[in-house]
């Protein structure tokens, strides 16, 4: 058995760590970001009919401002987010699987939308109109302590954790990354030796997909 890295930043590293013990995997959790609040202006929560959240980060740092929505439903990609988001007092009417396009996509719209989100994202589309508002950032670590990888399966979160770990190995011939989405795959660069990703992008497809790569057998 091939032990796993993962490199997402806590509190998700410990949780992804957690569900990995749960299939059987020996996990090493090393995170490349730490996340930190941004301070940010409360906009009028009449001007939308929901709130945003595709990340866990946004609920768990936006502070007290998080307050002034109590009363607006929230669209949560992830279980972890809407546990996150009900925690902080807030009412969660409808949880996606995917990402927020997918989430977006399956409820009947249009709607204003207010997605508190982090500093580097993507756009959320699906007919609706959504305004974005900074509440939280990751920040590169810059001395993060990877171990050496050789032979080792890579777990990587998001395009940017791809992009610092090509930026942190230049040996990449007997690691394999399993990736949670193309686009994050893509940034891991070439010379892998396997890269892949999940049709779904979450935590429990990618999991389920470094559980294969670690049972296969080191090159």
């Amino acid at each position: 058995m091939r032990q796993l890295l993962i490199l997402r930043p806590e509190p998700g590293a410990s949780s992804s760590a957690e569900r990995a013990r749960a299939l059987g995997l020996d996990p090493i959790v090393c995170p490349l970001f730490a996340v930190e609040a941004v301070a940010w202006t409360v906009p009028d929560p009449e001007r939308f009919d929901a709130l945003l959240l595709t990340s866990a980060n946004a609920p768990r740092h936006a502070g007290p401002g998080l307050a002034a929505f109590a009363n607006l439903p929230v669209l949560a990609v992830g279980q972890a987010t809407a546990s996150t988001a009900r925690a902080r007092g807030l009412t969660v009417t409808d949880i996606g699987d995917g990402d927020a396009a997918s989430l977006l996509r399956a409820l009947p719209g249009p709607r204003r939308l207010l997605h508190l989100a982090g500093e580097h994202r993507g756009t959320a589309t699906g007919g609706d109109m959504v305004e974005a508002v900074t509440v939280y950032r990751a920040v590169a670590i810059a001395n993060p302590g990877l171990p050496d990888i050789a032979n080792m399966v890579v777990a990587v979160h998001s395009p940017r954790a791809g992009a610092r770990l090509a930026e942190l190995i230049a040996e990449r011939g007997r690691t394999a990354v399993a990736a949670i989405s193309e686009a994050a795959a893509a940034a891991c660069g070439p010379g892998w030796e396997k890269l892949g990703w999940p049709s779904e992008p979450s935590d429990s497809t990618l999991l389920a997909l470094a559980a294969r790569l670690c049972q296969s057998p080191a090159p």
